[in-house]
């Protein structure tokens, strides 16, 4: 189909239960995120997703750079073709761009997840150079030529332009999470690429956050640990809203459950 005049890769359920948009990251496609969370979410509920622009299996416009606004626009509209509020679930750069859509149209969606997200280009650890004669590239430029929109010039642009991308985006605020209206679970691996200190300062920032954060675990958490990760945002997603602890502080002034005699 086409989003916004460009002809992009899609996957639309056909069922009418609730839905699950899974945006992937950065020089990644829909079919890693379709392939970790098909079997552990399609009980519940019917995913959807979609390749971004010069990715997977959709085809870049060469010549025109990387931006998130731009990759929160396709995926508004994707959401508006789907026709029914979506949760959604971004990994990495799907991340940034699922905080986009909830700043810039709420309406199209209900809850959040976040996975290795970061809101600011600054929060990110440094990391060695990912050069276009090293193993990464080589991988990924194999995949791409595979899912036949590209060559391997194709792909190097591709690997240039979003490695500009990430050194001068995202570039969000506290002040701008703060106006996020929907739930968002925060998730990250202990050793992630964004900061644990960013990673909180995100959490802390969000009006309905929550935050988990992954032992023994990196950028590749879903990977690391498929079971766990997935428990941890199907009960997000199936949750009732707002959570209520034992003892709030953060939450105060959500209700508030009766202590059990005898909890220390």
């Amino acid at each position: 189909m086409k989003l916004n005049g460009h002809p992009t890769w899609v996957h639309v359920p056909r069922a009418r239960r609730e839905v699950v948009t899974l945006l992937h990251g950065g020089l990644s496609s829909s079919a890693s995120m379709l392939r970790r969370f098909r079997g552990r979410l399609s009980k519940d509920f019917d995913l959807a997703a979609f390749d971004r622009r010069g990715h997977g299996r959709t085809a870049d416009r060469p010549g025109e750079a990387f931006h998130y606004a731009d990759m929160a626009k396709e995926t508004i509209a994707f959401l508006e073709y789907l026709g029914r509020p979506s949760h959604l679930v971004g990994h990495s750069d799907g991340g940034v761009v699922a905080l986009h859509v909830a700043l810039d149209r709420p309406d199209l969606i209900d809850r959040v997840v976040l996975i290795g997200t970061n809101f600011h280009h600054r929060g990110l650890v440094a990391m060695p150079e990912l050069a276009l004669d090293g193993p990464e590239f080589e991988e990924f430029a194999a995949g791409y030529v595979a899912g036949g929109v590209g060559d391997r010039a194709a792909a190097s642009e591709i690997w240039r332009k979003s490695l500009e991308l990430t050194a001068r985006e995202p570039t969000l605020k506290e002040r701008d999470l703060a106006r996020i209206t929907r739930p968002v679970l925060v998730v990250s691996g202990d050793d992630d690429v964004a900061r644990l200190e960013h990673t909180v300062a995100l959490y802390r920032a969000l009006a309905q956050g929550q935050l988990a954060v992954l032992p023994a675990s990196s950028h590749a958490l879903l990977k690391e640990h498929p079971g766990l990760s997935t428990r941890i945002i199907r009960h997000f997603l199936l949750e009732e809203l707002p959570p209520r602890t034992l003892y709030p502080i953060r939450r105060a002034g959500a209700s508030r459950r009766s202590p059990e005699v005898g909890t220390g």
